[in-house]
């Protein structure tokens, strides 16, 4: 499939974390283990936990243009990936199943705003933990550490790295940390830095010829470059550390300290690595586990 016919499915039905990516297309699905729902739970002084009970479901913001991390399949609207499933492991253990669920798409420049409003509950989606962020939202994890890089042309040798993007076309999304390391390290000119809503416009533009690089997490890029390995390749080593959390309200330390729980448990014991196993894991890189930071 060729990536401008990807990229119009996406943007009309909704990469992937899949490094080498030695299986596995947009259509099919990544999920996880299933997982067993938890009775009588208890969140005292979760204003959050509060509103999901009186509702009687978690509405929980997602990316749905990810395969392998959150993709929702344009033919039967399902969502599947890695964050998906990390997502519904804690719905589980807050004891909501997958029919307690509601996904909310949501670009990454929206994501601070809708947890403010309340419109989720809580967001699982390549959300990368920064002090900036956390002056509005507060964060638990990281569940995964991914790194930026670059997404080219495979004919192009020009770019190998940062370094050589000086009078480069370079696109990101926009409310990213990728696109604010861009700019805060003057990796490009500004006038030759294009933002967009989603990395599969910018891919798009990198076939078209109109950009020269996509730059996000090497996790998304090798799922792309993966796709189309006689199209596009990444390059250079990683410049950034992106540690992926589960963003939610600010004044809720209830909630964040029982979902690090819950993660901590997860990453201690086998349900991290069989839902590893079942997404990323199919890049055939080996798991990586994360250390929770508590706050």
């Amino acid at each position: 499939m060729r990536v401008r016919t990807l990229a119009v499915v996406l943007l009309a039905g909704g990469l992937a974390l899949t490094a080498c990516g030695k299986e596995g297309t947009p259509g099919e699905s990544a999920s996880g283990p299933t997982q067993q729902v938890a009775t009588d739970v208890k969140v005292d002084g979760s204003k959050t936990f509060e509103n999901i009970t009186k509702r009687g479901k978690v509405v929980i913001g997602v990316k749905e243009d990810q395969p392998n991390l959150g993709y929702k399949d344009p033919t039967s609207g399902k969502y599947s990936g890695f964050d998906v499933e990390i997502a519904k492991l804690i719905a589980a253990k807050l004891g909501f199943g997958d029919d307690k669920i509601e996904y909310k798409a949501i670009a990454s420049a929206g994501r601070e705003q809708a947890i403010i409003n309340g419109d989720i509950d809580y967001y699982v989606g390549t959300y990368t933990i920064n002090d900036k962020r956390k002056q509005q939202i507060s964060f638990a994890g990281p569940y995964f550490t991914a790194g930026q890089d670059l997404l080219v042309k495979k004919s192009d040798d020009s770019i190998t790295g940062p370094e050589s993007l000086k009078g480069k076309k370079v696109c990101s999304v926009t409310g990213s940390t990728p696109i604010q390391k861009v700019k805060s390290d003057n990796l490009t000119e500004s006038s030759n830095i294009v933002e967009l809503q989603n990395y599969s416009q910018c891919v798009q533009q990198l076939e078209q010829g109109a950009i020269h690089a996509v730059t996000t997490d090497d996790a998304i890029l090798k799922g792309y470059a993966a796709q189309q390995p006689d199209l596009f390749k990444v390059v250079g080593k990683t410049f950034s550390k992106e540690p992926y959390g589960i963003g939610l309200a600010k004044d809720d330390k209830a909630l964040r300290d029982k979902m690090n729980d819950i993660l901590e448990e997860a990453i201690q014991g086998d349900g991290w690595k069989k839902i590893y196993d079942a997404t990323l894991g199919k890049s055939g890189s080996p798991a990586e586990k994360p250390v929770i930071e508590r706050y």
